[in-house]
């Protein structure tokens, strides 16, 4: 496999990780069009743990960020401080909440959201040696704090989501859940996935455009 892929997950679980489904879709598609990848994810705690099936905070649990991430990466998994870019030709972050609060503080600081300063280091490699980069869900707010201001993203039609990216200097395009949106200039790749999916096949289209593109765009 001559190209290689990084892929910078949250922890596991949609409401306090990565999403599952749009981690393991990407990952699938990375491997059938025989692309290869690495995962990353930071070596913290979480922000909080959820309890998936009430969607309440589990009072008093700590999980690790890297840890719950190694589930979703079968165990083959790297700290995020460990990622150069040099070495890869491309990343991809899938959403989740992780993002907004483990990646960052969006969930409760929206327009005003600081970064991770590790994952900051890490992208800005990838952005200054013009190699693309794909963010799906919500791990599109991160843009305007990562890459800079101007950039053209999605994440579907959200109203407050959306309006919190413009606040910050974002593009924000309106996109339906099967499609993508495409800052070439920049070479950033963004598809709404759960933020409007309501069945996997839904996200699973979306998913897959975006990688195809980000695949694309490591050729030219």
């Amino acid at each position: 496999m001559s190209k290689q892929v990084a892929v910078i997950l949250s922890g596991c679980g949609v409401f306090d990780g990565s999403e599952i489904y749009e981690t393991t879709l990407t990952l699938l598609r990375l491997d059938q069009l025989g692309i290869g990848y690495r995962c990353f994810a930071p070596d913290i705690d979480q922000h909080h743990v959820i309890d998936h099936r009430s969607g309440e905070v589990a009072e008093g649990e700590a999980r690790n960020v890297l840890a719950e991430s190694a589930r979703l990466a079968r165990g083959e998994i790297s700290a995020l401080t460990e990622l150069e870019a040099g070495d890869f030709d491309a990343v991809i972050l899938p959403g989740g909440f992780g993002a907004a609060k483990n990646l960052s503080n969006f969930a409760e600081a929206s327009d005003e959201m600081e970064v991770l300063g590790e994952l900051a280091a890490a992208l800005a490699g990838f952005h200054e040696a013009r190699k693309p980069i794909g963010l799906m869900c919500i791990s599109p707010v991160l843009v305007p704090r990562l890459l800079g201001r101007g950039i053209a993203v999605t994440i579907g039609h959200d109203p407050g989501v959306s309006g919190a990216i413009s606040a910050m200097g974002g593009l924000h395009r309106s996109c339906g859940v099967e499609d993508i949106v495409v800052d070439f200039e920049n070479r950033v790749v963004t598809t709404p996935a759960y933020m409007l999916a309501t069945r996997i096949s839904e996200a699973a289209t979306g998913i897959f455009k975006l990688v195809d593109r980000i695949d694309e765009l490591m050729d030219l």
